[in-house]
């Protein structure tokens, strides 16, 4: 059985259950969309009025109702003149605009019992609604009619649907667990970052002290992981003369994505990308086939136009900086160098407690640039790295990048849930456009093959996917604060001090929490800050030159002397664990 197209069969019926129990309670109300989405689904209504948690309840007891029913879905055909009609009679103008715009003659409806509610709809469904075993509404959200912000703002709401009451009540917990795991409320209680939307705009982030420090940490360790592996740093302008952009193919595929503007008179763009600038930098000298490959790493903020409705935290935002990496090699050196990727993209994850992951191989799009023999060339060369590393893939048809086909790797954080982040392209038709070239053996120009590569993918969105992994409880090595001293009086503060030198000398990051408030309440608030390690002070530890440990989330250590704690600290960091 294939259980991802059985399961999004039982997610597209209960959609279509979900229209017809709220054109049962709200006959004026219009419907649009409502297709299966991973993990559930949702459908769009234009409702006067938005709908409220009450509404919700009301629903999901009239779907249970049409549910218990054993209501068939049945499919028919009808010409596409006659089901404009139908739907324009029954004021279904979402409906009647969808059925305008399919090409062919004759379209498809499902019909749920005699005739109770059709919907223009390609299926597949299951054949009687009592099928749906296990459902719940979760939310409401706006969405523009198909996306665009000119268009009708309605009101989305979403559910899921599972086989089993058994594997719905787990996907519920896991939300549960999701939810105390967000990024956007961990970042604001531990002040690691902040988007003021209504003062500087949507999409654009602000890193705090402590974020910003979380920031440098995890590119000091990419950079220096890269310079390791032979890449060359590299920085670029953020933006660049719109003519760079018509050469790369951006000004033609992208443009909806990218910020233009006009410059003594002639038209810029803001970098949604850092590949044209590294490209300059190549050319900028003659290179012999001794070189290769030829490696640049940057960390480049770029900026893209995202719709207001996708924003989401770090994980979607309109500026954020690539790991961005490119590799200039010859044809026989492509499929050991993505090889090489991939071993540096397990080695850098695994560091950040990611083991488990997701891979796939996305091929040629229909929008695209480039010979047809070069990407055949470039997808058999990420297939063959694939293979030769033994590494499970599937493949996504279609879903390269306009300039060459790519390897997605997906990680898997601790609640099993996937994220997006590294990603490996192979270009043959950049380096063309742009006439890069090099000496070959035989003393003639040839060009070289770019292989475009980010690991994190992006720094905000890796940034969002550890405090979700962690729940905001970083590993030592990453806590952008590892100790927490509380010297229980005034007369301790002189060794917190002490401790504290000795911890920073040690290459520790401390803080001292000597406020006039109660131990109790710095303790509690020490471990609502997530920090690893509290040293607690007072007249025993002066005495003896030693702190009481606790370590997170409520273990106490008893006490140990500054030394024996920098000899353990070390190692956890050094581990990463």
């Amino acid at each position: 059985m294939d259980y991802s197209r059985d399961i999004d069969k039982l997610r597209h019926s209960c959609s279509h259950v979900l229209a017809q129990a709220v054109k049962e309670l709200w006959p004026e109300v219009k419907v649009a969309i409502g297709p299966a989405i991973e993990n559930g689904f949702y459908y769009d209504f234009d409702k006067k009025d938005p709908f409220t948690d009450q509404d919700l309840a009301n629903i999901t007891k009239a779907m249970q109702k049409i549910i218990n029913r054993n209501l068939p879905l049945v499919q028919s055909a009808l010409a596409k003149s006659a089901a404009v009609e139908l739907f324009r009679q029954q004021g279904e103008v979402y409906k009647a605009e969808l059925a305008e715009g399919i090409p062919d003659q004759e379209v498809s409806l499902f019909t749920t019992g005699n005739n109770e509610f059709a919907d223009l709809c390609k299926g597949p469904h299951v054949q009687s609604t009592n099928e749906i075993k296990a459902f719940k509404l979760l939310s409401v959200a706006g969405a523009y009619w198909r996306g665009n912000e000119k268009n009708a703002m309605l009101q989305r709401i979403y559910g899921t649907c599972f086989p089993s009451k058994e594997e719905l009540t787990a996907y519920l917990k896991m939300l549960e667990e999701a939810d105390k795991r967000d990024h956007r409320k961990i970042g604001s209680a531990l002040d690691l970052f902040h988007i003021y939307q209504e003062e500087a705009g949507a999409g654009l982030v602000f890193y705090h002290p402590k974020g910003a420090l979380m920031r440098k940490i995890l590119e000091d360790f990419t950079k220096d992981l890269h310079l390791k592996r032979g890449y060359d740093l590299v920085m670029t302008p953020n933006f660049l003369r719109g003519k760079l952009w018509e050469i790369s193919g951006h000004a033609e595929h992208y443009r909806e994505n990218m910020y233009y503007f006009k410059l003594d008179g002639e038209e810029y763009a803001v970098k949604p990308m850092n590949c044209p600038g590294h490209m300059l930098i190549y050319k900028s000298k003659l290179h012999s086939y001794r070189e290769f490959p030829i490696k640049y790493f940057e960390l480049g903020t770029v900026y893209r136009y995202e719709k207001a409705g996708v924003l989401h935290g770090l994980l979607r935002v309109r500026g954020f900086t690539q790991d961005d990496g490119h590799i200039f090699c010859r044809r026989d050196q492509v499929q050991e160098e993505i090889e090489k990727v991939l071993d540096l993209a397990f080695e850098l994850l695994s560091a950040f407690g990611f083991k488990d992951y997701v891979i796939e191989l996305s091929t040629q799009p229909v929008k695209h640039i480039g010979a047809q023999a070069d990407w055949d060339l470039a997808t058999a060369a990420l297939k063959n790295a694939l293979d030769n590393k033994k590494i499970a893939y599937q493949v996504n048809e279609g879903d390269g990048a306009f300039y060459g086909p790519k390897i997605d790797l997906k990680l898997k954080d601790a609640l099993g849930r996937q994220w997006q982040c590294t990603t490996i392209q192979c270009d043959f038709a950049l380096p063309e456009r742009f006439d890069l070239t090099y000496i070959n053996d035989q003393g003639k120009a040839e060009r070289p093959i770019m292989l475009h590569r980010a690991l994190f993918g992006s720094v905000e969105r890796f940034f969002g996917t550890l405090i979700e992994h962690y729940a905001g409880n970083f590993p030592l090595w990453l806590s952008p604060v590892q100790v927490n001293i509380i010297p229980i009086a005034p007369e301790h503060d002189a060794f917190a001090r002490e401790a504290a030198d000795k911890m920073r000398a040690g290459g520790l990051r401390v803080e001292i929490d000597n406020r006039n408030e109660s131990l109790g309440k710095r303790i509690r608030e020490g471990r609502l800050a997530r920090i690893p390690y509290m040293f607690v002070i007072g007249d025993k530890e002066v005495e003896a030159r030693k702190v009481a440990v606790r370590k997170r989330p409520e273990t106490d250590l008893g006490q140990m002397t500054l030394e024996a704690f920098l000899d353990q600290a070390h190692k956890e960091i050094v581990d990463k664990i």
